[in-house]
């Protein structure tokens, strides 16, 4: 097997398509420490910030989505299009990659599209159960499709599908022996249920709603509570911060929060929904309703579904909530079931399996 030279990256738009993205970099350079890694994003996207501090060089197309109603942004999206197509075409040739990788996101489409033109093996890496409309197009084209779910043969080639799971963050596959310590580090009584709430790094309004209608009965049932509000919801939620109630915009060291929780209150991105699994402790998905073809409420349904978690839609959230919070909580057999079935349905060598899968292409 000859070494991994040169390796393009692109994906991005959201952390579900970064951070994967991420990860397989980290892994590629454990393996091939002399391997040059270059990512393609969307200019003016998060990945134009994030790629830099993970230690990768990036370069950025002009680009973005087609807007699903009606827009004057539409009108920019042919010149857009074929303006990135003209840059990847130019990336491609000088970078010269021996493989180009694929997470998801406008950006990935044009450096894909370029690669498999030139025919240099290629492969994308879809982290969702209702894939996005450029991996969905490139399936043809590409050599190999790495999924999280089943079922996917009804959007992609069943000859090119591989089932990995979706890379996720290091070091959570210990969290046990961090409970003690996380439980210091954010003040947590050692003889309280721990409830954590998550709705990404920029905050989900609906989540932050809930919970501060629902403060009260939540001290009431003995609760301590770590609330990752979100950067853009701060200011209005930290007048709640108290002993029992800990509000955050941002955590910066998930495992000690995952470490210390006993309860967890998720969005149900694809990227959340893997390392949930592998954290394995008793979640409530309450998914975005604004995300394309719904593909969180598909998320969360696959684990529901097998018993692993709980859904709950915005529309039936606010009168439900508290009465399913109280069954899941009810008995430590209980609670240690669903941390079993949770833990059933993880991945945990997702990315390196992605690696092997690339190293044979």
């Amino acid at each position: 097997m000859k070494p991994l030279n040169n390796i393009l990256i692109s994906g991005g738009g959201t952390g579900g398509h970064i951070y994967p993205a991420i990860s397989i970099a980290d892994r590629i350079k454990i393996l091939y420490p002399e391997a040059n890694i270059l990512f393609v994003g969307a200019k003016d996207k998060m990945e134009m910030q994030i790629v830099p501090k993970a230690g990768y060089q990036i370069k950025g197309l002009w680009i973005a989505g087609f807007q699903r109603k009606i827009s004057l942004k539409n009108l920019m999206f042919p010149f857009k299009l074929v303006h990135s197509l003209v840059k990847s075409y130019f990336i491609v040739r000088k970078f010269n990659p021996d493989v180009v990788i694929g997470t998801g996101g406008f950006a990935s489409g044009a450096v894909l599209y370029i690669a498999t033109a030139k025919g240099i093996p290629t492969l994308i890496q879809e982290q969702n159960s209702y894939p996005g409309i450029t991996n969905r197009i490139l399936a043809s084209k590409v050599d190999k499709i790495c999924v999280s779910y089943d079922g996917l043969d009804r959007f992609f080639p069943k000859n090119k599908i591989i089932k990995t799971g979706n890379p996720v963050r290091k070091g959570l596959d210990d969290l046990g022996s961090l409970r003690d310590e996380s439980r210091k580090e954010f003040g947590i009584s050692a003889d309280k249920k721990c409830l954590l709430i998550i709705g990404g790094s920029l905050g989900a309004s609906f989540i932050n709603k809930m919970i501060a209608s629902n403060l009260s009965t939540l001290k009431d049932m003995n609760f301590e509570i770590i609330w990752q509000v979100g950067k853009l919801y701060y200011e209005q939620y930290k007048e709640y911060n108290s002993k029992t109630v800990r509000v955050m915009p941002f955590i910066e060291n998930m495992n000690m929060a995952y470490s210390c929780s006993d309860i967890i209150i998720s969005r149900a991105g694809a990227s959340s929904v893997s390392e949930l699994c592998l954290v394995a402790k008793p979640t409530i998905f309450i998914p975005s309703p604004n995300v394309t073809a719904n593909h969180q409420y598909e998320n969360a349904k696959e684990l529901c579904n097998k018993k692993a978690a709980e859904l709950l839609t915005e529309d039936k959230a606010l009168e439900e909530f508290i009465v399913l919070l109280k069954n899941m909580c009810f008995s430590d057999e209980k609670m240690n079931l669903y941390s079993t079935k949770m833990k059933d349905l993880a991945k945990p060598n997702a990315t390196n399996d992605i690696v092997s899968e690339i190293e044979k292409l």
